[in-house]
């Protein structure tokens, strides 16, 4: 990966959908060298995803819950449960294991109070394995970004 390559990938983290030729004009390449260094970007996963960000408000998940996780037992049955529970619920927009006091932070998106409470029951309140949690209801999205560079 040279300095062309991290230009490109500076443009595509803010708009995806910018043409080979208004990337090769800003960074001083052809549409075609543009090109074949997206597709290896691509193909070696530097690039994992192109995809569209959309607004919660606009569509009605206007609450960001921000939540620590505590496990009673941390086995790796345990945690790839967890895990795996985490990845098929619909509102968790991001999960990290972590190092810390908490084993999970959890950012939820969702419609309202009673969405996540329903949440908490059936992820957590019924599941054996939760020690405790702690939630953050978040006031203000001051800055949300996916980008690395």
């Amino acid at each position: 990966m040279d300095d062309n390559d991290l230009k490109i990938l500076r443009l595509v983290q803010g708009n995806a959908r910018l043409t080979a030729e208004t990337i090769g004009q800003d960074i001083g390449l052809s549409p075609a060298a543009v090109q074949k260094r997206l597709k290896k970007l691509r193909e070696t996963g530097v690039i994992e995803k192109e995809i569209a960000v959309l607004s919660p408000a606009k569509l009605g998940r206007e609450m960001t819950i921000l939540v620590e996780v505590i496990l009673e037992r941390e086995n790796r049955a345990h945690l790839d449960s967890f895990k795996r529970k985490m990845r098929n619920a619909p509102c968790v927009q991001q999960c990290y294991y972590t190092t810390g006091e908490a084993d999970f932070m959890l950012i939820l998106v969702v419609r309202d109070i009673q969405e996540y409470e329903a949440f908490t029951q059936a992820y957590f309140f019924d599941e054996s394995n939760i020690s405790r949690f702690k939630t953050s209801i978040v006031m203000d999205r001051v800055k949300t970004s996916l980008d690395v560079l």
